[in-house]
């Protein structure tokens, strides 16, 4: 009963790429990352507020490094995955953001000084081979005739600012809870987002667009980091970190079945290799380095 925790995680964020799909038809995207970061900050205000004096000085002394933090994880990557919504498939979504643990792994190298192992080189070479299999429809060498779709070039870029985000969560560690860390992020995200939604041309929320907004503000940032959390803590944290990979594989799954996408051979045949390149990294990962808290890595935490 214990592995329901980090299955029902997954599940939460495999269904939240479904949520960016829907929103893309029903909200903005520079609303719908502001209404879905204003309502978690409203849910969890009455539970932090309390507490904030307490943390009131590590949280100034820290400021500019959660500004920047907020910027990355709740301002950029989850914009970037909303307009990505826009012009590329759940399930193409799905597959680039499971390249987060693979992109963080590299950037640990400059940014923490940790050491790269060969099997994370090759990990890397099978899932961007993975990955431009998928993208080019079966033809791997596709971008050398052709340009990549902008969706799928924004996930890519999206990928890129999570993982970012992740190592820069790790390298700066402060004395904050995890909540009271994902509380000054969200609050600071809230005031950067608030410019960008008065841009929208749509500013106050549609009646469709409620639910995903809901799903996204209270299941996907706040009951899965919460499963998540207890996760770790009843089944430790590398057997957790190994349901991550089935993030994926239920995207894509939900895709088909909800959304009516056509789960083709590329697909299947990319996914694969790019899943199987995130498992031969995240092998050194987990026997040399100190694995990235899960929890920090939905402080969107999308996924995407």
């Amino acid at each position: 009963m214990v592995y329901l925790l980090p299955f029902l995680t997954v599940l939460i964020w495999g269904g939240n790429s479904i949520v960016n799909k829907l929103a893309a038809d029903a909200i903005e995207p520079s609303a719908m990352s502001f209404y879905r970061w204003a309502l978690a900050m409203a849910v969890m205000t009455p539970f932090c507020l309390p507490k904030l004096k307490k943390y009131w000085p590590e949280i100034k002394r820290n400021s500019a490094k959660l500004a920047f933090l907020a910027l990355l994880g709740m301002v950029l990557n989850q914009s970037l995955g909303y307009y990505a919504a826009l012009t590329t498939s759940a399930s193409n979504m799905a597959l680039i953001t499971s390249l987060v643990p693979l992109i963080s792994v590299f950037l640990s190298v400059p940014l923490l000084g940790k050491r790269i192992s060969m099997l994370s080189i090759a990990g890397g070479v099978i899932s961007l081979a993975g990955l431009a299999f998928m993208l080019g429809q079966g033809d791997a060498l596709f971008f050398l005739h052709q340009d990549v779709t902008q969706g799928d070039a924004l996930m890519v870029l999206a990928a890129v600012v999570y993982a970012t985000y992740c190592v820069l969560l790790k390298r700066w560690k402060m004395q904050l809870s995890s909540w009271m860390l994902i509380y000054s992020q969200g609050m600071l995200a809230v005031i950067m987002l608030f410019p960008l939604l008065l841009s929208s041309n749509a500013v106050l929320p549609t009646s469709a667009s409620l639910p995903l907004i809901a799903y996204a503000g209270l299941l996907a940032s706040l009951i899965a980091p919460l499963c998540w959390v207890k996760a770790i803590d009843v089944i430790g944290a590398d057997n957790s970190a190994m349901f991550m990979n089935l993030l994926p594989v239920i995207a894509v799954a939900l895709a088909a079945v909800l959304l009516g996408e056509t789960i083709t051979q590329y697909h299947f045949i990319g996914g694969l290799m790019v899943i199987s390149g995130v498992i031969l990294s995240q092998i050194k990962t987990r026997n040399r380095q100190t694995p990235i808290r899960p929890v920090d890595r939905n402080l969107t935490i999308d996924k995407q």
